[in-house]
Protein backbone atom coordinates (compact mmCIF):
# COMPACT_ATOMS: atom_id res chain seq x y z
CA UNK A 1 0.00 0.00 0.00
CA UNK A 2 2.80 2.43 0.82
CA UNK A 3 4.42 1.74 -2.54
CA UNK A 4 1.14 2.34 -4.30
CA UNK A 5 0.41 5.61 -2.59
CA UNK A 6 3.90 7.03 -2.53
CA UNK A 7 4.43 6.39 -6.23
CA UNK A 8 0.80 6.96 -7.07
CA UNK A 9 0.53 10.29 -5.35
CA UNK A 10 3.61 11.56 -7.17
CA UNK A 11 1.90 10.65 -10.42
CA UNK A 12 -1.30 12.21 -9.13
CA UNK A 13 0.46 15.52 -8.57
CA UNK A 14 1.32 15.51 -12.24
CA UNK A 15 -2.18 14.49 -13.27
CA UNK A 16 -3.71 17.20 -11.09
CA UNK A 17 -2.51 19.67 -13.71
CA UNK A 18 -4.84 18.14 -16.27
CA UNK A 19 -7.68 20.57 -15.69
CA UNK A 20 -6.72 24.18 -16.17
CA UNK A 21 -9.39 26.54 -17.54
CA UNK A 22 -9.95 26.94 -20.36
CA UNK A 23 -7.83 24.09 -21.73
CA UNK A 24 -8.47 21.47 -19.07
CA UNK A 25 -7.47 18.64 -21.38
CA UNK A 26 -3.88 19.86 -21.66
CA UNK A 27 -1.09 17.29 -21.42
CA UNK A 28 -0.04 16.25 -17.90
CA UNK A 29 3.04 17.97 -16.58
CA UNK A 30 5.38 15.04 -16.20
CA UNK A 31 8.66 16.38 -17.58
CA UNK A 32 10.61 19.59 -17.25
CA UNK A 33 9.39 20.56 -20.72
CA UNK A 34 5.82 20.49 -19.45
CA UNK A 35 4.43 17.52 -21.37
CA UNK A 36 4.90 13.82 -21.90
CA UNK A 37 3.66 12.62 -25.28
CA UNK A 38 2.42 9.08 -25.87
CA UNK A 39 5.61 8.34 -27.85
CA UNK A 40 7.76 9.52 -24.94
CA UNK A 41 5.64 7.48 -22.58
CA UNK A 42 6.13 4.33 -24.66
CA UNK A 43 9.88 4.91 -24.75
CA UNK A 44 10.01 5.52 -21.01
CA UNK A 45 7.87 2.43 -20.34
CA UNK A 46 10.28 0.32 -22.37
CA UNK A 47 13.11 1.44 -20.07
CA UNK A 48 11.03 1.19 -16.89
CA UNK A 49 8.24 -1.43 -17.12
CA UNK A 50 6.80 -0.19 -13.82
CA UNK A 51 5.91 3.22 -15.31
CA UNK A 52 2.42 2.29 -16.62
CA UNK A 53 1.54 0.73 -13.28
CA UNK A 54 2.83 3.77 -11.45
CA UNK A 55 0.86 6.16 -13.62
CA UNK A 56 -2.28 4.05 -13.12
CA UNK A 57 -1.68 4.27 -9.38
CA UNK A 58 -1.63 8.03 -9.80
CA UNK A 59 -5.01 7.93 -11.52
CA UNK A 60 -6.42 5.85 -8.68
CA UNK A 61 -5.03 8.40 -6.22
CA UNK A 62 -7.12 11.08 -7.91
CA UNK A 63 -10.25 9.23 -6.81
CA UNK A 64 -9.58 10.19 -3.19
CA UNK A 65 -7.49 13.35 -3.57
CA UNK A 66 -8.99 16.70 -2.55
CA UNK A 67 -9.49 19.38 -5.18
CA UNK A 68 -9.77 16.97 -8.11
CA UNK A 69 -12.97 18.72 -9.15
CA UNK A 70 -10.91 21.87 -9.61
CA UNK A 71 -12.18 23.77 -6.57
CA UNK A 72 -11.01 24.59 -3.08
CA UNK A 73 -14.40 23.59 -1.73
CA UNK A 74 -14.85 21.29 1.23
CA UNK A 75 -17.19 19.17 -0.89
CA UNK A 76 -14.41 18.43 -3.43
CA UNK A 77 -12.63 15.24 -2.36
CA UNK A 78 -12.73 12.80 -5.27
CA UNK A 79 -15.15 10.02 -6.11
CA UNK A 80 -16.97 10.06 -2.78
CA UNK A 81 -17.90 13.72 -3.35
CA UNK A 82 -20.40 12.61 -5.94
CA UNK A 83 -21.82 9.87 -3.75
CA UNK A 84 -22.97 12.71 -1.48
CA UNK A 85 -24.23 14.81 -4.40
CA UNK A 86 -26.26 11.96 -5.86
CA UNK A 87 -27.69 10.72 -2.56
CA UNK A 88 -28.89 14.23 -1.79
CA UNK A 89 -30.36 14.74 -5.25
CA UNK A 90 -32.30 11.48 -4.93
CA UNK A 91 -33.53 12.65 -1.52
CA UNK A 92 -32.49 9.59 0.47
CA UNK A 93 -29.88 11.63 2.34
CA UNK A 94 -31.56 14.55 4.07
CA UNK A 95 -29.72 17.70 5.03
CA UNK A 96 -31.60 17.97 8.32
CA UNK A 97 -29.65 20.90 9.77
CA UNK A 98 -27.35 23.36 8.02
CA UNK A 99 -24.87 25.61 9.81
CA UNK A 100 -22.06 26.05 7.29
CA UNK A 101 -24.11 25.88 4.10
CA UNK A 102 -22.40 23.05 2.22
CA UNK A 103 -24.77 21.36 -0.25
CA UNK A 104 -27.80 23.46 0.67
CA UNK A 105 -28.31 25.99 -2.15
CA UNK A 106 -26.55 24.10 -4.90
CA UNK A 107 -27.67 20.50 -4.28
CA UNK A 108 -30.57 20.14 -1.82
CA UNK A 109 -32.27 23.27 -3.17
CA UNK A 110 -31.36 22.28 -6.75
CA UNK A 111 -29.43 25.43 -7.62
CA UNK A 112 -26.79 23.68 -9.75
CA UNK A 113 -29.14 21.52 -11.84
CA UNK A 114 -31.09 24.64 -12.82
CA UNK A 115 -28.25 27.14 -13.35
CA UNK A 116 -25.12 26.31 -15.33
CA UNK A 117 -23.13 29.04 -13.55
CA UNK A 118 -23.12 27.07 -10.27
CA UNK A 119 -19.66 25.65 -9.62
CA UNK A 120 -20.92 22.16 -8.79
CA UNK A 121 -21.73 21.59 -12.46
CA UNK A 122 -18.12 22.32 -13.34
CA UNK A 123 -16.81 20.26 -10.42
CA UNK A 124 -18.60 17.07 -11.49
CA UNK A 125 -17.66 17.56 -15.15
CA UNK A 126 -14.05 18.37 -14.40
CA UNK A 127 -13.47 15.49 -11.99
CA UNK A 128 -14.70 12.73 -14.29
CA UNK A 129 -13.01 14.13 -17.38
CA UNK A 130 -9.82 14.40 -15.37
CA UNK A 131 -10.02 10.69 -14.56
CA UNK A 132 -10.76 9.97 -18.24
CA UNK A 133 -7.76 12.02 -19.26
CA UNK A 134 -5.51 10.07 -16.88
CA UNK A 135 -6.85 6.73 -18.12
CA UNK A 136 -6.34 7.84 -21.72
CA UNK A 137 -2.71 8.67 -20.94
CA UNK A 138 -2.20 5.14 -19.63
CA UNK A 139 -4.01 3.58 -22.60
CA UNK A 140 -2.05 5.67 -25.11
CA UNK A 141 1.20 4.78 -23.42
CA UNK A 142 0.38 1.08 -23.72
CA UNK A 143 -0.22 1.34 -27.45
CA UNK A 144 -3.68 2.87 -27.75
CA UNK A 145 -7.30 1.74 -27.88
CA UNK A 146 -6.82 -1.36 -30.02
CA UNK A 147 -3.52 -2.56 -28.59
CA UNK A 148 -3.07 -5.70 -26.51
CA UNK A 149 0.11 -5.24 -24.44
CA UNK A 150 2.70 -7.99 -24.61
CA UNK A 151 3.48 -8.29 -20.91
CA UNK A 152 0.93 -9.69 -18.51
CA UNK A 153 1.48 -6.79 -16.11
CA UNK A 154 0.68 -4.26 -18.82
CA UNK A 155 -2.42 -6.22 -19.84
CA UNK A 156 -3.66 -5.87 -16.29
CA UNK A 157 -2.88 -2.15 -16.27
CA UNK A 158 -4.66 -1.66 -19.59
CA UNK A 159 -7.70 -3.50 -18.24
CA UNK A 160 -7.83 -1.28 -15.16
CA UNK A 161 -7.50 1.91 -17.22
CA UNK A 162 -10.33 0.89 -19.54
CA UNK A 163 -12.59 -0.12 -16.65
CA UNK A 164 -12.02 3.14 -14.77
CA UNK A 165 -12.58 5.16 -17.95
CA UNK A 166 -15.90 3.36 -18.46
CA UNK A 167 -16.82 4.09 -14.83
CA UNK A 168 -16.23 7.82 -15.41
CA UNK A 169 -18.26 7.97 -18.61
CA UNK A 170 -21.01 6.03 -16.84
CA UNK A 171 -21.35 8.65 -14.12
CA UNK A 172 -21.10 11.52 -16.59
CA UNK A 173 -23.90 9.99 -18.66
CA UNK A 174 -26.11 9.56 -15.60
CA UNK A 175 -25.39 12.99 -14.19
CA UNK A 176 -25.89 14.90 -17.46
CA UNK A 177 -28.71 13.00 -19.20
CA UNK A 178 -32.20 12.77 -17.75
CA UNK A 179 -32.71 9.22 -19.00
CA UNK A 180 -31.16 6.98 -21.60
CA UNK A 181 -32.05 8.21 -25.08
CA UNK A 182 -29.75 6.61 -27.64
CA UNK A 183 -29.92 9.40 -30.20
CA UNK A 184 -29.54 12.39 -27.87
CA UNK A 185 -26.11 14.08 -28.02
CA UNK A 186 -25.01 14.45 -24.41
CA UNK A 187 -21.22 14.55 -23.90
CA UNK A 188 -17.92 14.94 -25.72
CA UNK A 189 -16.08 11.66 -26.08
CA UNK A 190 -12.30 11.47 -25.74
CA UNK A 191 -10.64 8.17 -26.64
CA UNK A 192 -7.07 9.47 -26.53
CA UNK A 193 -5.08 11.96 -24.50
CA UNK A 194 -4.60 13.88 -27.74
CA UNK A 195 -8.35 14.51 -28.11
CA UNK A 196 -9.48 17.97 -27.03
CA UNK A 197 -12.64 20.09 -27.20
CA UNK A 198 -14.95 17.72 -29.00
CA UNK A 199 -18.65 18.05 -29.77
CA UNK A 200 -21.39 16.25 -27.90
CA UNK A 201 -22.01 12.78 -29.31
CA UNK A 202 -25.14 10.61 -28.99
CA UNK A 203 -25.62 8.64 -25.80
CA UNK A 204 -25.41 5.42 -27.80
CA UNK A 205 -21.81 6.23 -28.74
CA UNK A 206 -20.90 6.91 -25.12
CA UNK A 207 -22.46 3.63 -23.98
CA UNK A 208 -20.87 1.70 -26.86
CA UNK A 209 -17.46 2.89 -25.66
CA UNK A 210 -18.28 1.86 -22.09
CA UNK A 211 -19.30 -1.61 -23.25
CA UNK A 212 -16.23 -1.95 -25.44
CA UNK A 213 -13.96 -0.83 -22.60
CA UNK A 214 -15.55 -3.21 -20.12
CA UNK A 215 -15.52 -6.14 -22.54
CA UNK A 216 -11.79 -5.56 -22.95
CA UNK A 217 -11.29 -5.03 -19.23
CA UNK A 218 -12.99 -8.30 -18.27
CA UNK A 219 -10.77 -10.14 -20.73
CA UNK A 220 -7.53 -8.36 -19.84
CA UNK A 221 -8.08 -8.78 -16.09
CA UNK A 222 -8.54 -12.54 -16.28
CA UNK A 223 -6.34 -14.05 -13.57
CA UNK A 224 -5.37 -10.73 -12.03
CA UNK A 225 -4.71 -10.89 -8.28
CA UNK A 226 -4.51 -7.31 -7.05
CA UNK A 227 -2.26 -6.08 -4.28
CA UNK A 228 -5.02 -4.03 -2.65
CA UNK A 229 -8.66 -3.14 -3.12
CA UNK A 230 -7.89 0.31 -4.50
CA UNK A 231 -7.31 -1.39 -7.84
CA UNK A 232 -10.04 -2.70 -10.12
CA UNK A 233 -10.02 -6.46 -10.64
CA UNK A 234 -12.14 -8.59 -12.95
CA UNK A 235 -15.01 -8.83 -10.44
CA UNK A 236 -15.28 -5.05 -10.21
CA UNK A 237 -15.10 -4.75 -14.01
CA UNK A 238 -17.99 -7.21 -14.33
CA UNK A 239 -19.96 -5.29 -11.72
CA UNK A 240 -19.41 -2.04 -13.62
CA UNK A 241 -20.53 -3.79 -16.80
CA UNK A 242 -23.74 -4.86 -15.05
CA UNK A 243 -24.39 -1.27 -14.00
CA UNK A 244 -23.83 0.05 -17.54
CA UNK A 245 -26.15 -2.54 -19.09
CA UNK A 246 -28.78 -1.90 -16.44
CA UNK A 247 -28.74 1.85 -17.09
CA UNK A 248 -28.92 1.32 -20.83
CA UNK A 249 -31.80 -1.12 -20.46
CA UNK A 250 -31.10 -3.06 -23.64
CA UNK A 251 -29.86 -6.43 -22.31
CA UNK A 252 -31.10 -7.24 -18.82
CA UNK A 253 -30.13 -10.90 -19.11
CA UNK A 254 -26.49 -10.06 -19.80
CA UNK A 255 -26.56 -7.50 -16.97
CA UNK A 256 -27.89 -10.22 -14.66
CA UNK A 257 -25.16 -12.64 -15.70
CA UNK A 258 -22.44 -10.04 -15.14
CA UNK A 259 -23.77 -9.23 -11.67
CA UNK A 260 -23.94 -12.92 -10.74
CA UNK A 261 -20.37 -13.52 -11.93
CA UNK A 262 -19.16 -10.61 -9.80
CA UNK A 263 -20.62 -12.09 -6.61
CA UNK A 264 -18.77 -15.36 -6.19
CA UNK A 265 -15.63 -14.27 -4.28
CA UNK A 266 -17.21 -12.10 -1.59
CA UNK A 267 -19.49 -12.82 1.40
CA UNK A 268 -22.28 -10.45 2.34
CA UNK A 269 -21.61 -8.30 5.39
CA UNK A 270 -23.56 -9.74 8.32
CA UNK A 271 -24.13 -9.24 12.04
CA UNK A 272 -21.81 -6.77 13.70
CA UNK A 273 -20.31 -5.78 10.33
CA UNK A 274 -23.60 -4.11 9.39
CA UNK A 275 -23.40 -1.73 12.35
CA UNK A 276 -19.62 -1.78 12.67
CA UNK A 277 -18.74 1.58 11.15
CA UNK A 278 -18.06 0.76 7.47
CA UNK A 279 -14.51 1.92 8.11
CA UNK A 280 -12.25 -1.01 7.16
CA UNK A 281 -11.35 -1.85 3.56
CA UNK A 282 -10.43 -5.38 4.67
CA UNK A 283 -14.08 -6.17 5.36
CA UNK A 284 -14.65 -9.29 3.20
CA UNK A 285 -17.86 -7.93 1.72
CA UNK A 286 -16.10 -4.89 0.22
CA UNK A 287 -15.21 -5.34 -3.45
CA UNK A 288 -13.53 -1.99 -4.09
CA UNK A 289 -12.30 0.69 -1.71
CA UNK A 290 -9.33 2.63 -0.33
CA UNK A 291 -7.17 2.01 2.72
CA UNK A 292 -6.79 5.53 4.08
CA UNK A 293 -3.98 6.19 6.52
CA UNK A 294 -1.91 8.89 8.19
CA UNK A 295 0.46 9.14 5.21
CA UNK A 296 -2.37 10.06 2.84
CA UNK A 297 -3.34 12.81 5.26
CA UNK A 298 -7.00 13.46 4.48
CA UNK A 299 -8.76 15.59 7.07
CA UNK A 300 -11.86 17.74 7.19
CA UNK A 301 -12.06 17.86 3.39
CA UNK A 302 -13.18 14.28 2.93
CA UNK A 303 -16.27 12.10 2.84
CA UNK A 304 -15.83 11.40 6.54
CA UNK A 305 -15.51 15.13 7.13
CA UNK A 306 -18.95 15.63 5.61
CA UNK A 307 -20.76 12.52 6.89
CA UNK A 308 -19.38 11.23 10.19
CA UNK A 309 -20.44 12.55 13.59
CA UNK A 310 -17.42 10.79 15.15
CA UNK A 311 -14.72 12.58 13.16
CA UNK A 312 -13.39 16.10 13.01
CA UNK A 313 -16.26 16.94 10.71
CA UNK A 314 -19.15 19.17 9.72
CA UNK A 315 -21.76 16.81 11.25
CA UNK A 316 -19.89 17.04 14.56
CA UNK A 317 -20.44 20.80 14.52
CA UNK A 318 -23.99 21.04 13.23
CA UNK A 319 -24.25 20.20 9.51
CA UNK A 320 -26.41 17.12 9.99
CA UNK A 321 -27.08 14.47 7.35
CA UNK A 322 -29.76 11.90 8.10
CA UNK A 323 -31.76 9.19 6.40
CA UNK A 324 -34.96 10.48 4.81
CA UNK A 325 -37.68 10.10 7.45
CA UNK A 326 -40.12 8.43 5.09
CA UNK A 327 -37.52 5.87 4.01
CA UNK A 328 -36.61 5.16 7.62
CA UNK A 329 -40.27 4.53 8.40
CA UNK A 330 -40.31 1.77 5.77
CA UNK A 331 -37.55 -0.21 7.50
CA UNK A 332 -39.14 -2.96 9.66
CA UNK A 333 -38.49 -2.73 13.39
CA UNK A 334 -36.77 -6.16 13.36
CA UNK A 335 -34.43 -5.25 10.50
CA UNK A 336 -30.80 -4.97 11.69
CA UNK A 337 -30.36 -1.95 9.41
CA UNK A 338 -32.90 0.03 11.44
CA UNK A 339 -30.25 0.10 14.13
CA UNK A 340 -27.80 1.94 11.89
CA UNK A 341 -29.61 5.20 12.64
CA UNK A 342 -30.26 7.12 15.85
CA UNK A 343 -33.99 6.84 16.49
CA UNK A 344 -34.62 9.43 19.18
CA UNK A 345 -36.58 12.59 18.42
CA UNK A 346 -35.19 14.24 21.55
CA UNK A 347 -31.87 14.81 19.78
CA UNK A 348 -31.02 16.95 16.77
CA UNK A 349 -29.06 13.95 15.52
CA UNK A 350 -32.30 11.97 15.09
CA UNK A 351 -32.01 9.60 12.09
CA UNK A 352 -28.31 10.29 11.57
CA UNK A 353 -26.23 7.17 10.69
CA UNK A 354 -24.44 7.12 14.03
CA UNK A 355 -24.31 3.31 13.95
CA UNK A 356 -23.57 2.75 10.26
CA UNK A 357 -20.66 5.07 9.40
CA UNK A 358 -18.22 6.06 12.09
CA UNK A 359 -14.54 6.38 12.91
CA UNK A 360 -13.46 3.42 15.02
CA UNK A 361 -12.55 5.64 17.99
CA UNK A 362 -16.23 6.65 18.35
CA UNK A 363 -15.39 10.04 19.90
CA UNK A 364 -17.56 13.02 19.03
CA UNK A 365 -15.51 15.49 16.93
CA UNK A 366 -12.80 12.82 16.63
CA UNK A 367 -9.52 12.05 18.31
CA UNK A 368 -7.50 13.29 15.34
CA UNK A 369 -7.92 15.71 12.47
CA UNK A 370 -6.44 13.06 10.13
CA UNK A 371 -8.85 10.55 8.58
CA UNK A 372 -7.90 6.91 9.10
CA UNK A 373 -11.28 5.30 8.39
CA UNK A 374 -11.40 3.82 4.89
CA UNK A 375 -13.51 4.56 1.80
CA UNK A 376 -15.89 1.98 0.35
CA UNK A 377 -16.55 2.27 -3.41
CA UNK A 378 -18.41 -1.00 -3.97
CA UNK A 379 -19.83 -3.86 -1.88
CA UNK A 380 -20.98 -7.29 -2.95
CA UNK A 381 -24.45 -6.51 -1.53
CA UNK A 382 -24.88 -4.20 -4.53
CA UNK A 383 -24.48 -7.13 -6.87
CA UNK A 384 -27.04 -9.29 -5.07
CA UNK A 385 -29.53 -6.45 -5.37
CA UNK A 386 -28.57 -5.61 -8.95
CA UNK A 387 -28.79 -9.28 -9.97
CA UNK A 388 -32.26 -9.43 -8.43
CA UNK A 389 -33.27 -6.23 -10.23
CA UNK A 390 -31.91 -7.29 -13.61
CA UNK A 391 -33.55 -10.72 -13.34
CA UNK A 392 -36.88 -9.06 -12.54
CA UNK A 393 -36.58 -6.72 -15.53
CA UNK A 394 -35.69 -9.72 -17.70
CA UNK A 395 -38.91 -11.43 -16.56
CA UNK A 396 -37.10 -14.07 -14.48
CA UNK A 397 -38.93 -13.55 -11.19
CA UNK A 398 -37.75 -16.86 -9.75
CA UNK A 399 -34.08 -15.98 -9.99
CA UNK A 400 -34.86 -12.47 -8.81
CA UNK A 401 -36.48 -13.72 -5.62
CA UNK A 402 -33.51 -16.01 -4.89
CA UNK A 403 -30.99 -13.18 -5.08
CA UNK A 404 -33.16 -10.79 -3.11
CA UNK A 405 -33.64 -13.35 -0.34
CA UNK A 406 -29.90 -14.05 -0.28
CA UNK A 407 -29.46 -10.54 1.05
CA UNK A 408 -32.67 -9.76 2.93
CA UNK A 409 -32.53 -13.03 4.89
CA UNK A 410 -29.36 -11.72 6.55
CA UNK A 411 -31.13 -8.52 7.62
CA UNK A 412 -34.51 -9.70 8.97
CA UNK A 413 -35.50 -12.86 10.88
CA UNK A 414 -37.97 -14.01 8.22
CA UNK A 415 -37.69 -13.11 4.52
CA UNK A 416 -40.31 -15.62 3.37
CA UNK A 417 -42.63 -12.79 2.31
CA UNK A 418 -40.43 -12.41 -0.77
CA UNK A 419 -41.71 -15.78 -2.08
CA UNK A 420 -45.09 -14.17 -2.73
CA UNK A 421 -43.76 -11.25 -4.77
CA UNK A 422 -43.77 -11.01 -8.55
CA UNK A 423 -43.98 -8.45 -11.33
CA UNK A 424 -44.02 -4.81 -10.29
CA UNK A 425 -44.40 -5.64 -6.59
CA UNK A 426 -41.11 -7.55 -6.75
CA UNK A 427 -39.37 -4.71 -8.58
CA UNK A 428 -40.67 -2.23 -6.00
CA UNK A 429 -39.33 -4.36 -3.14
CA UNK A 430 -35.90 -4.63 -4.77
CA UNK A 431 -35.79 -0.87 -5.23
CA UNK A 432 -36.76 -0.32 -1.58
CA UNK A 433 -34.15 -2.80 -0.36
CA UNK A 434 -31.52 -1.11 -2.52
CA UNK A 435 -32.29 2.25 -0.95
CA UNK A 436 -32.15 0.79 2.57
CA UNK A 437 -29.08 -1.41 2.15
CA UNK A 438 -26.95 1.10 0.27
CA UNK A 439 -28.05 4.26 2.05
CA UNK A 440 -25.30 6.88 2.05
CA UNK A 441 -23.12 4.91 -0.39
CA UNK A 442 -24.00 6.82 -3.55
CA UNK A 443 -26.16 4.18 -5.25
CA UNK A 444 -29.74 5.40 -4.69
CA UNK A 445 -29.55 7.92 -7.53
CA UNK A 446 -28.57 5.24 -10.03
CA UNK A 447 -31.38 2.95 -8.80
CA UNK A 448 -33.87 5.81 -9.05
CA UNK A 449 -33.02 6.31 -12.71
CA UNK A 450 -33.01 2.60 -13.57
CA UNK A 451 -36.43 2.17 -11.95
CA UNK A 452 -37.81 5.45 -13.35
CA UNK A 453 -38.92 6.27 -9.84
CA UNK A 454 -40.52 9.34 -8.31
CA UNK A 455 -39.16 10.43 -4.95
CA UNK A 456 -40.91 12.45 -2.27
CA UNK A 457 -38.85 14.07 0.46
CA UNK A 458 -39.72 13.27 4.05
CA UNK A 459 -40.34 15.68 6.89
CA UNK A 460 -36.70 16.00 8.01
CA UNK A 461 -35.48 17.78 4.86
CA UNK A 462 -34.96 21.55 4.94
CA UNK A 463 -36.62 22.12 1.57
CA UNK A 464 -39.16 20.65 -0.87
CA UNK A 465 -40.74 18.47 1.84
CA UNK A 466 -43.60 16.40 0.43
CA UNK A 467 -42.95 17.37 -3.18
CA UNK A 468 -43.01 14.49 -5.66
CA UNK A 469 -39.98 14.70 -7.99
CA UNK A 470 -39.70 12.23 -10.89
CA UNK A 471 -36.38 10.70 -11.94
CA UNK A 472 -36.32 12.69 -15.20
CA UNK A 473 -37.09 16.05 -13.63
CA UNK A 474 -34.69 18.80 -14.68
CA UNK A 475 -33.58 19.05 -11.05
CA UNK A 476 -32.18 15.52 -11.13
CA UNK A 477 -29.39 16.20 -13.63
CA UNK A 478 -26.53 18.66 -13.77
CA UNK A 479 -26.04 21.36 -16.40
CA UNK A 480 -23.13 21.42 -18.81
CA UNK A 481 -20.89 23.93 -17.00
CA UNK A 482 -20.52 27.53 -18.01
CA UNK A 483 -16.82 27.11 -18.77
CA UNK A 484 -17.45 24.31 -21.24
CA UNK A 485 -20.01 26.43 -23.09
CA UNK A 486 -17.60 29.37 -23.15
CA UNK A 487 -14.38 27.61 -24.11
CA UNK A 488 -15.40 24.58 -26.16
CA UNK A 489 -16.30 25.97 -29.61
CA UNK A 490 -18.27 22.81 -30.44
CA UNK A 491 -20.72 23.02 -27.53
CA UNK A 492 -23.20 25.86 -27.17
CA UNK A 493 -26.36 24.22 -25.83
CA UNK A 494 -27.55 22.31 -22.78
CA UNK A 495 -28.94 18.79 -22.95
CA UNK A 496 -32.69 18.40 -23.15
Amino acid sequence: MNKLFNYGLLSAVALLSLSCEPDFLADPVLTNTGTLTSVQFEEAAALDPSLPTGLMSGVYALTFTTGTGGTGGHDDFGMKSYDVFSDMLSGDVALSQSVYGWYRASITEFGAPQDFTFGDNRQVWRYYYRIIRGCNSVIDGLGGMDAIPESQANKYTMGQAKALRAHSYFYLANFYQKEYNASEPILPIYRSAADQNGPKVPASEIYDLMESDLTDAVSLLEGYSRDNKTEINQDVAKALYAYVLGARGTDYTKAYNMAVQAISSYPVMVGAEVTGGFNNVNTPGWMWGVDLNQDIGLGLISWWGQMDYYSYSYPAYGDLKAIDASLFAQIPANDIRKGQFLNNTSFAQHLMPLFKFYDADRVHTGTSSIVKADYVYMRVAEMHLLAAEMAAFAGNDGASRVHLKNLVSTRVPDASYIDGLSGQALKDEIYLQTRIELWGEGKSYLAMKRNQATTTRGANHLSFVGEAIPYNDERMTFEIPEGEIQYNPFISTQNQ
